[in-house]
């Protein structure tokens, strides 16, 4: 039997928290083997066996595994009952547009999909509730991860300090290029470009700015009041090892996506 390979992380005891990888699925090609998103041209079937088999490994029903169609904006969904009493066809509506899902329900995985941006899973270990964030680049333009502990501090009463945070595989710096005007959004934004970016060289003897996109994201968990010791990054570097993960830059746009999930035990 095909045994999804997933990536775990370690936030503590009450949850259950991981990033798939490209391991233990039945996609093919450039969605092998491991891909659930229904939004990036991946036969509908493979989806299926794949959902099957990730929620026979994390020991829910297809059912509870909750995940948006993201947008690259800012906005946070609330994962309740009403949301999941909805019939597939209507949940799909409710969650068009989110980038970020929270919830305080038990046995429910919450996730985002990502092939080189980066996802990011909070942990409220005192209000015991979760969130999945994903920030592309626009998205940590405008601080969707701040944006996220306020909507859970608004809903849970979720103090960041109680928070742990879990910034997972994405692209990093060595491997993210931008052009002037993303280098400009994030100056725009506030952000200390001289600890988020570098210029390489570049192919004619010129330059390319890079941008760090998971420091950007630690540095506003920080600002967001979160502990810099419950702040955990991964080392992985989705465009550096397209072969075990997803990376939309190595492979193209048509291919699979990376889920990252967390689930309330």
């Amino acid at each position: 039997m095909i045994q999804p390979k997933l990536d775990y992380y370690t936030m503590g005891h009450g949850v259950t928290a991981f990033s798939t990888t490209r391991h233990g699925g039945f996609s093919t090609g450039n969605y092998a083997a491991l891909n659930i998103n229904r939004y990036c041209g991946d036969n509908e079937e493979d989806i299926r066996k794949n959902r099957e088999a990730l929620c026979e490994t994390l020991g829910i029903s297809d059912d509870r595994l909750v995940m948006p169609h993201q947008v690259h904006l800012t906005k946070v969904a609330t994962i309740d009952e009403q949301l999941l009493s909805l019939n597939s066809t209507e949940r799909q509506e409710a969650l068009e547009g989110f980038d970020a899902l929270m919830t305080n329900l038990r046995g429910v995985c919450i996730g985002v999909s990502t092939a080189d941006c980066i996802p990011i899973l909070l942990y409220d270990v005192e209000k015991q509730a979760v969130s999945a964030i994903h920030a592309g680049w626009r998205g940590t333009v405008g601080r969707i991860v701040e944006k996220a502990v306020e909507a859970m501090r608004e809903a849970y009463g979720t103090q960041p300090q109680h928070l742990v945070a879990q910034i997972g595989p994405g692209i990093h710096m060595d491997s993210f290029e931008v052009g002037d005007e993303v280098y400009a959004a994030f100056g725009q934004a506030g952000f200390d470009m001289a600890s988020i970016s570098k210029r390489y060289a570049a192919a004619g003897g010129s330059s390319k700015w890079h941008i760090d996109l998971p420091e950007c994201n630690r540095q506003q968990l920080v600002a967001a009041g979160l502990q810099e010791e419950n702040i955990k990054v991964s080392p992985i570097c989705t465009y550096q090892q397209a072969d075990d993960y997803f990376s939309a830059r190595r492979l193209g746009i048509n291919s699979g996506r990376i889920f990252t999930g967390i689930i309330l035990k």
